[in-house]
Parts: C-alpha cells; structure tokens; sequence
C-alpha cells in the first residue's frame, strides 16, 4: 500500500483536473468521471473506491476483476474485465500514463527517501533502554522498541519503525519500513531502498515511482551489505525467523515466507515468491514474477526461471528437477563416450 507515512499525498484532485495536469491527453468516456475525486493509488488487490489503480497485462486479470478501485487504468484487451463499479481509462500505454498520475498525486518532493520527508514534524520516540551509537541519525516520527541496539553512522528515514530487542549495526540505512521484535541487521544492509522499476527501456529509461515499504517480521536476521527495496505500491514481506546472508539482492514486491534461508549472493527480482521454508543455495537467481512452493531447495548457482511447487529440488540453469539435471548429465556423458570410441 501507498503509506503516507511516508509518501505523502499532495493532494486530492477531482479526475477531470487530474487529467488537466497530466503532460498528454486522456480520454474520459464514462459520465462518472465529472464527479469523482482521486483520493490516492494503490494496488488492485488493496484500492478502494476513491483509488487509481493499474491493470496493463493478462497477469492482472484476476485481481482486475475482483477490484474496488473506483478508477482502474488499463490496455485494450483488459476492458472488458474492468467491473461495473470502476471507471476505466483505456490507454495503450497504461503503465506510462499510471506512472504520470503517481507523479502527479506524489511529487518527488513528497516521497520518502533516507533524510528525506518529514511526517508530521514528530521527535523520534524511542522506549526505555534504547541504544544509539555514535552518529545515529534518526528521521522525525522514527519509533524504537525498549532493548534494541543502533550502531554507529546508521541512518533510520522518516516514519520508520522498530520493534523490541533489535541490533542493528553499523552503517545501516533503513527506509519506508517496518520492523518487528528481535530482528538483527548487519553492518553495511540497506532496508526500504527504491526498486528497480523504470520504462519506456533503451529511449528515457524513466524511473517508475517507488511507494511501498519493506515489512520485516520477527526473528528476521538481514547480512552484510545485503540490500532490501521496497514495494513499487504494495509492500516487500521478508517473513518471520527467516535469515538472509550477506550481500543479497531482493527485489521490490517480493514476499518471502517464514523460517526460508538465503545464502551468500544470491538475488531475487521483483515479485519473486518464497513460500515457507525454501532454501536458496549461495548464488541463486530469480527471474522474477514467480512462486517457488514451501520447503523447495533451490542448489546453488541455479537460476529460477519459472514456478515451481512445494518440496521442489532445483539446479541448473534454467532450474529444473534435481534429477532431471543429472539425468540429462549422464546421457551427454554417455553420448560423448560413444564419440570418442568410434
């Protein structure tokens, strides 16, 4: 979701004057559009009845039809499944006019970023017995459960929240988040950073804006250097007792489930699903936009291109079975053996 904890709205704006301000034209051909008002973006699954939200391909196609959003944005061959309730402005290039509203509902000026937006000119809060080292910055609005440790030259944004009994170390930033009870960060991790989002690829590669935040829950363990963005709207869920090593990449809108582990250099591209338990070995790879089922282990250097279920045993690249892999490893060995006789 969209939390103007830290991504504040500018304003709300009647459609007709949204559509005024934007930098192309928009064709408005619903008789509702003169009365409604824009009260912020969010996700289809989250938006409600005064929200824009974006459906641009067949992947949206379920949670399109399911919506609340008062005003979906969407392709040509995505009409037909808008719901009578919303209002649809069809474009045939809906992530680019999505991303001109979401600049216009929250100016640049009003997104979170490390040092950057205030909420509501709050002193950061902290519980009793709360230790800062030295050279802590910590943003307005920032909330710190009683026992947690803050190490030196870490940076805590605006509106952050963390929980009870934490250390994090040293040169940390964190962002547009939100941290349970017991969670341990290592020196150098980045929490809440932008994802990688961008269009229009090889012309203006523009940036796509980034108003998510990262949910870290209990008994979470994050490594060194290791980097964690946040949602492009809806959140990034790193799950509870899971422990993620140093120098991993997650990507925005990943959801990885409880007690998963994450080796060394191992990287996760947005929208990558982790169920329960899943082990990725050091060195692996997601394709992104997948699920990879509950207690799968994915051995290392693989490279996930796909969906798998629960108990999966993946390796290769592209992943596949276990033993599928060495299956088709001994026959080219066999097949080499046989050419090298003749």
């Amino acid at each position: 979701m969209v939390d103007t904890r830290f991504h504040r709205l500018s304003q709300t704006y009647a459609l007709h004057a949204l559509v005024g301000v934007l930098p192309r034209p928009v064709v408005l051909d619903d008789d509702r559009a003169a009365s409604f008002m824009v009260l912020g973006a969010d996700e289809l699954s989250l938006a409600g009845a005064g929200h824009v939200a974006l459906a641009a391909h067949k992947n949206y196609l379920d949670d399109l039809k399911a919506t609340t959003a008062g005003l979906v944005i969407v392709s040509a061959q995505l009409r037909d499944a808008v719901p009578a309730t919303s209002i649809a402005i069809v474009d045939d290039r809906p992530h680019e006019l999505f991303a001109d509203i979401l600049d216009a509902l929250y100016p640049a000026s009003t997104r979170g970023g490390v040092g950057g937006i205030a909420g509501a000119s709050t002193s950061p809060f902290l519980e009793e017995g709360v230790s800062l080292g030295p050279n802590v910055v910590l943003g307005e609005g920032v909330e710190i459960g009683r026992g947690t440790v803050i190490g030196a030259n870490t940076v805590i944004g605006a509106g952050v929240a963390i929980g009870r009994n934490c250390t994090i170390g040293a040169n940390v930033t964190i962002d547009c988040a939100y941290l349970g009870g017991n969670v341990v960060i290592h020196p150098g991790a980045r929490i809440g950073t932008e994802g990688f989002g961008w269009l229009d690829h090889a012309r203006s590669n523009r940036k796509i804006p980034q108003l998510g935040r990262v949910i870290v829950q209990d008994d979470v363990e994050i490594g060194a250097n290791a980097t964690i963005d946040r949602g492009a709207l809806g959140d990034t869920v790193i799950g509870e007792g899971t422990k993620i090593d140093n120098l991993v990449q997650i990507g925005h809108n990943c959801r990885i489930g409880r007690y998963c582990l994450i080796a060394a250099q191992s990287g996760l591209s947005g929208s990558t699903v982790l169920e329960d338990g899943v082990l990725m070995a050091g060195g692996t790879g997601t394709g992104g936009h997948l699920t990879i089922g509950a207690g799968s282990v994915v051995y290392g250097r693989a490279g996930v291109s796909k969906s798998w279920p629960a108990g999966s045993k993946l390796f290769g690249a592209p992943a596949r079975d276990i033993k599928e892999y060495w299956r088709e490893t001994a026959m080219l060995k066999r097949m080499m053996n046989k050419g090298e006789q003749r």
